[in-house]
């Protein structure tokens, strides 16, 4: 947490301060780099190397592909690239299941995880394939260790690419206070969305989600199930939808806008347009570099749905390679091709479903099987992944409420508050429809408890659920 108290209360005025009076953006550059180092640093000196070498690697294998593109050397690229990431995040849980018979594997179990390294290595790979496009992009070598080690987004994301950020790295115009108001708000609004996240998983009492699925002797009915797993499904959301909104206010202080990682995705009333609101910069990233390629080596359709369902595999197991993560993004992408496929056949057909009831039900619908995939995503192991599926699918043959009172009543009243102030204002991720209408005092009230709730008690770095991953 130390490092997150000084960013906050020293670090970012004095570097705002800084770059306000630079006199060129290469010397604000230098700032922001200088700053993100220091700030990655924290986190160890082995990551901060590994941060390095990636960085190194991809600028100069970048440089080569620009002067003589090819796909062999494309494909140099992904697969030193995907080594360094699999090495660190993949190859320490294989060495970890050989180890007692192969006590050489041993130390490679113990290989720690470079914080960011999943999103900072497509942000790599996403510059080596624009510059295989032949894309035009000049950075020099400080412009991309910053675009590479930036400190808003070196951690978990949102996953930018080099085109949207190195125009305002390199923009002579300085922040301004209007700057500094606009990421205020949505600094605020990401640490109420993190406190939000940090009670549905504690609970009041100490019987939060976390708990809930924690507690291998717990006894679960169906309504328990699926309250837990609505609970856990707004946890997931608040937390790194929360953390995104900070991040994102914190680089708009400085006037650079960083792509949106969340747009109101509990409300798709269908599963694509989930996919289009839920970790974007994900999202799109797969869906431009890795499903749009292999779509189009081939015209059949049956190829197409094979490279759909491929995707949302790699999507689940860029998360982690685990059974568990294999069957979600299988999940995923079996809904999405069936999805598809039931599109197709309502065009064929001249069918359609509109009105207020037809939209409630295609989001029901759509909630629910969203829902219904986080057992996957969150359960311990297999054993327990098919004791709640179970349960969830059967909701006659299982008992009654297990959870406590008090606890069911929280999640309910999130859950109906988040809908109500989604649907009745859009701009709510912006903090003007949340407080907006209050006086002056309580805001600031509000903001300061917060803020002191989330130095205090919510903001510790490892306690992020995607730092996971």
């Amino acid at each position: 947490m130390t490092q997150l108290y000084a960013a906050f209360l020293v670090g970012i005025p004095l570097l705002w301060l800084g770059a306000r009076h630079a006199e060129s953006a290469r010397v604000r550059q230098m700032l922001y780099l200088a700053a993100s180092y220091l700030f990655y640093l924290t986190f160890g000196l082995g990551s901060f190397a590994v941060l390095l070498a990636s960085t190194m690697f991809n600028f100069w294998w970048g440089s080569v592909i620009r002067r003589r593109p090819s796909t062999w050397m494309l494909w140099i690229g992904i697969l030193l690239n995907v080594a360094l990431l699999s090495t660190f995040k993949y190859l320490p849980q294989v060495a970890a299941n050989v180890a007692p018979t192969l006590p050489l594997a041993s130390p490679v179990a113990h290989l720690a995880l470079p914080i960011g390294i999943s999103f900072w290595t497509f942000q790599g790979l996403s510059y080596l394939f624009d510059q295989f496009r032949e894309e035009r992009l000049d950075p020099t070598l400080i412009e991309f260790m910053l675009y590479m080690g930036f400190a808003p987004t070196v951690l978990s994301g949102p996953i930018c690419r080099l085109p949207e950020l190195l125009p305002q790295f390199r923009d002579t115009s300085k922040a301004t206070w209007a700057n500094v108001v606009d990421g205020a708000r949505g600094i605020w609004v990401g640490v109420l969305m993190i406190t939000l996240a940090r009670f549905l998983g504690g609970g009041f009492d100490g019987h939060g989600v976390n708990w809930g699925f924690d507690h291998a002797g717990l006894r679960l009915g169906a309504a328990d199930v699926w309250l837990l797993l609505v609970g856990y499904g707004f946890q997931l959301f608040f937390d790194f939808a929360g953390y995104s909104r900070v991040v994102i206010g914190i680089a708009q202080l400085f006037g650079i806008r960083l792509p949106e990682n969340f747009r109101h995705p509990y409300l798709s009333t269908t599963l694509a347009m989930f996919w289009t609101r839920w970790h974007m910069s994900l999202s799109f990233w797969i869906r431009d570099y890795l499903f749009m390629p292999l779509a189009t080596l081939r015209r059949e359709a049956w190829w197409r749905n094979a490279m759909l369902v491929f995707s949302m595999i790699v999507f689940g197991l860029w998360h982690k390679a685990s059974f568990l993560f294999l069957l979600w993004g299988t999940y995923q992408g079996l809904l999405l091709l069936a999805y598809r496929l039931l599109q197709q056949r309502q065009r064929r057909l001249g069918v359609s479903i509109s009105g207020v009831a037809g939209s409630f039900l295609s989001w029901l619908l759509t909630f629910g099987l969203i829902t219904l995939g986080w057992i996957m995503f969150r359960a311990r192991d297999g054993s327990q992944a098919m004791y709640l599926l179970g349960q969830a699918v059967t909701p006659f043959a299982s008992q009654g409420m297990t959870l406590p009172a008090n606890f069911a009543l929280f999640i309910v009243g999130v859950v109906a508050a988040y809908f109500v102030v989604a649907a009745a204002s859009r701009r709510y991720a912006q903090g003007g429809a949340v407080l907006g209408g209050f006086p002056l005092g309580v805001r600031y009230v509000c903001y300061a408890g917060i803020f002191y709730f989330a130095v205090f008690h919510a903001a510790d770095p490892q306690s992020f659920i995607y730092f996971q991953f």
